[in-house]
């Protein structure tokens, strides 16, 4: 087995690709490929600059760290969905494609069967087999959705690179066989992103203000003797008219 190293990884898979007959699936493969191949090149990803892996219904490319990460989101962001679009709109229903697909990164190992073995890479197809990315897809009318792992999204979505907005990502908890981990989706929030996000914030209003009788034991309202000035309202703090401070003389 080689050393691991470190890359891009890039994941395509096609959704109820199963359902479809071997004609069917033989068409759609070859749409795959060229939607790949397209979108890697306009991100200017020469092919010796990457390895691929044939999944049957999905694709997975290890990308050299040298390629530009945000070239790669933008383009998977803009051309990709406009080629995947173009493509669709002249296919009947059972030929058309949409598609689920992950960007993610870290060590990856080639065995001696050529096979592809790393932890990051079982977190990148963890996040494609999602239950949120695929109901993403389902609530859409887009051609395909994007999730990006939370290294891609520290590293690189979050500070805005031309033509990436870091708040058209919402994050997401993906469970796992490994335990929860976090990602970033692109699009509109779904229902079950709306109720995780809800149950996730504190409730604000309720940690500021006491509950209605209670009293704040910091502080204190000590009168000695007739007072002036203070007419209404809240007074927030000490109070201290005049009354000396225990151990003080009077």
């Amino acid at each position: 087995m080689t050393d691991p190293v470190y890359r891009t990884i890039l994941l395509f898979d096609i959704e109820q690709y199963g359902s479809r007959d071997d004609v069917e699936q033989a068409f759609l493969r070859r749409v795959l490929y060229d939607v790949v191949d397209a979108t890697l090149l306009a991100s200017d990803i020469d092919e010796t600059a990457r390895l691929r892996a044939d999944r049957g219904d999905s694709v997975m490319e290890l990308i050299d760290t040298q390629a530009s990460v945000p070239a790669l989101v933008k383009t998977l962001l803009t051309e990709t969905p406009a080629r995947l679009h173009s493509k669709n709109r002249l296919f009947a229903s059972s030929a058309q494609m949409r598609l689920r697909i992950v960007l993610s990164s870290g060590y990856v190992a080639v065995d001696e069967l050529d096979g592809w073995v790393g932890s990051d890479l079982n977190h990148a197809v963890r996040l494609l087999n999602s239950d949120p990315l695929r109901d993403a897809l389902k609530q859409r009318d887009d051609d395909c959705v994007l999730c990006v792992s939370d290294g891609i999204y520290q590293g690189v979505v979050r500070h805005g690179p031309l033509g990436v907005r870091p708040d058209n990502f919402h994050r997401i908890t993906v469970e796992t066989k490994e335990g929860p981990t976090v990602a970033w989706l692109h699009g509109e929030r779904g229902s079950a992103d709306v109720s995780e996000a809800a149950a996730a914030q504190p409730d604000a209003a309720a940690d500021a203000a006491p509950a209605a009788g209670s009293s704040n034991s910091n502080s204190k309202t000590r009168i000695g003797r007739d007072q002036y000035g203070v007419a209404g309202g809240t007074v927030h703090g000490n109070l201290n008219f005049g009354l000396p401070e225990r151990g003080e003389g009077r």
